[in-house]
């Protein structure tokens, strides 16, 4: 099963709820979690352990001058404008590069080949028995999110239960790492920020055709409007995790709430249950 964890916003306590539920049910099973947040990754806070780590790389086109005889047709096939063709020189930007291959394909010459390109890194860990940790870090100002969150998702292609923390939003890192998953679980707050980026967020996991549940954190039980709308909209509110000192404390030391106070871990797995049965997993 692969399950989604994300918020149309940051700051909801996506990551909590993605770490205490693999906390939990790594303690009954074999568990990935997969931190696809990959600008901002924290879930190694939380699951301090030794990491075997890899550079991720894409391929970018190289121009051999040589060669070159200026034709222009690499510029004309790029549809993001990352080769420009001058009368003198070729010009290239590797951040507008979607590493397409298109470039090389066409030119006449042969004149462009591709080398290799690192865009971040990709850490795995084991910090419990059960439990698989997969980190993907992209380079300080590169914007290429998406192959590395591909190459994160394909590190856990084959494990049996994956969840997928998502980076806030409903950017394209965000779609990435909910393609193919059977369910996503929506983290928001009752705030009118938070409804109104829930809605953004609903409206792209039905494009996706991912059905999608609700949890709703921080709740100061003023959630009128929130719940109004997830019946309005047929979704779950599958939990409420109340406002509370206590829990923020917890989170702020870089502890779990599941770890700290064992008694959410049958809140957590019931979760974990909600969701395989939104899925249509078989109990």
């Amino acid at each position: 099963m692969k399950l989604a964890v994300a918020s149309g916003k940051g700051g909801t306590g996506k990551s909590m709820v993605a770490a205490n539920l693999a906390f939990t049910l790594a303690w009954t099973g074999n568990v990935t979690l997969v931190d696809c947040d990959v600008e901002e990754p924290n879930l190694h806070l939380f699951f301090p352990s030794p990491a075997t780590t890899r550079d991720v790389t894409v391929p970018v086109p190289v121009v051999d001058d040589s060669l070159c005889d200026r034709c222009g047709k690499c510029g004309e096939v790029c549809q993001y404008g990352a080769i420009t063709v001058l009368p003198d020189r070729v010009l290239f930007f590797p951040e507008l590069c979607h590493s397409c291959g298109g470039c090389m394909l066409v030119c006449p010459k042969k004149a462009i080949r591709e080398e290799p390109k690192r865009i971040g890194t990709l850490s795995c860990s084991a910090p419990l028995p059960g439990l698989k940790l997969i980190t993907g870090t992209l380079d300080a100002g590169n914007p290429h999110a998406v192959p590395l969150i591909r190459e994160a998702k394909k590190q856990a292609a084959q494990d049996s239960v994956v969840i997928f923390d998502t980076a806030p939003g409903t950017s394209c890192p965000v779609i990435e790492a909910l393609d193919g998953c059977d369910a996503c679980v929506l983290v928001t707050e009752s705030t009118p920020f938070g409804l109104h980026d829930l809605e953004l967020a609903v409206d792209v996991a039905a494009r996706l055709d991912i059905p999608a549940g609700i949890i709703i954190n921080r709740s100061d039980g003023e959630d009128t409007d929130t719940l109004r709308f997830c019946t309005d909209h047929d979704l779950e509110v599958m939990m409420t995790i109340p406002f509370s000192r206590d829990i923020a404390a917890i989170q702020n030391r870089g502890d779990l709430l599941c770890r700290v106070r064992p008694e959410w871990q049958k809140d957590f797995c019931a979760l974990f249950m909600k969701c395989r049965s939104l899925a249509g997993v078989e109990q």
